[in-house]
């Protein structure tokens, strides 16, 4: 699907964005993939990286925040994954007009530039945050995915859809629990604080983000929320592997830190539907029938939520410990 394609990745130097080229240049023959993002430093170690990939690879500096310079690099492009966003929960709540021009701004000029260049999808990453937000981060969040599956009712005769991939913190990722105990284990530290012994997170790896969006980029009609089926974990249990026997002080819960990560809420439940691997939440909406989404799988039943402690499927503190192998930590 992807073969003599144009692609681009905005956020493409993050973690997402070189995981996401790297699988479509190993598995598929694309025409281009175009790398948009505002950090010049982090464009030239992308390039040093990919040295390989040179003559598939294009590298445009802007911000999602310049619609003229998002219309512009858009030209020509079939496909579009929406990766860029500010993500710190800390630095959002400090900087809240900063994370609506990038969050909510962003997305609004992504989806203008697609709808005025003849994009055929759009797939914007979403995060458990957006689900019942309880900081600015997740808030923003949200009103970006409403946006984006809002966006298919302007698209009117035009072939193009946009849809949604949902998922929380990848293992491993930047600021999140994993790097943070590796750092105190590394510096000799002999116990791991934990925010509340309750807490628990969903396990998901790059691999498995890459491969949802690669998905919803061939099953999508518009408006479609995916998420991936994936394993909880406690973090008492992620902290004991990485560090077996160690203390764990309770030291309290964080501004706009939840408990646990939700993906499908109750009121969710009502249009979504259950696959071999994934969930998909339909969109309220049908705005023309060659957009409607005809969903395949299974209804879930009246009541259902999904979040990371009402999970079916547990990591063990043994299992948690083999996963841990294939986390680079030292990125």
């Amino acid at each position: 699907m992807l073969n003599n394609k144009s692609i681009l990745i905005t956020g493409g130097t993050g973690s997402f964005g070189k995981a996401f080229t790297k699988y479509v240049l190993e598995h598929y023959d694309p025409k281009k993939i175009i790398i948009y993002s505002r950090d010049e430093f982090k464009q030239f170690h992308m390039q040093n990286e990919f040295r390989q990939y040179a003559d598939k690879l294009r590298f445009f500096i802007g911000d999602v925040r310049d619609r003229e310079r998002m219309t512009r690099a858009f030209e020509g492009v079939d496909y579009v994954i929406h990766a860029a966003a500010l993500k710190q929960v800390p630095a959002c709540e400090y900087n809240p007009a900063e994370a609506i021009k990038t969050n909510i701004n962003g997305a609004q000029n992504v989806i203008d530039a697609a709808l005025d260049t003849g994009v055929k999808k759009v797939v914007a990453l979403s995060t458990d945050k957006a689900v019942n937000p309880v900081n600015l981060y997740g808030g923003t969040k949200l009103v970006s995915d409403k946006l984006f599956i809002a966006a298919n009712a302007y698209a009117g005769s035009k072939d193009v859809c946009f849809s949604i991939v949902r998922y929380g913190n990848v293992a491993g990722s930047r600021g999140s629990v994993i790097p943070f105990f590796h750092n105190i284990i590394k510096n000799g530290g002999t116990e791991l604080p934990i925010t509340d012994y309750r807490m628990t997170r969903f396990w998901i790896s790059l691999r498995q983000g890459v491969e949802l969006v690669i998905k919803a980029l061939e099953e999508a009609k518009g408006g479609e929320t995916f998420i991936s089926k994936i394993p909880s974990f406690k973090i008492t249990d992620l902290a004991q592997a990485m560090l077996p026997g160690c203390s764990m002080p309770e030291v309290g819960i964080r501004e706009g830190e939840k408990l646990h990560e939700i993906m499908v809420t109750v009121e969710d439940s009502m249009t979504t539907y259950e696959y071999d691997k994934h969930y998909i939440v339909y969109p309220q909406m049908v705005w023309s029938a060659h957009r409607k989404a005809t969903p395949t799988g299974k209804k879930v039943p009246e009541g259902f939520s999904y979040s990371s402690d009402n999970n079916k499927v547990w990591l063990t503190v043994e299992e948690i410990r083999e996963l841990l192998k294939d986390v680079d930590l030292e990125k």
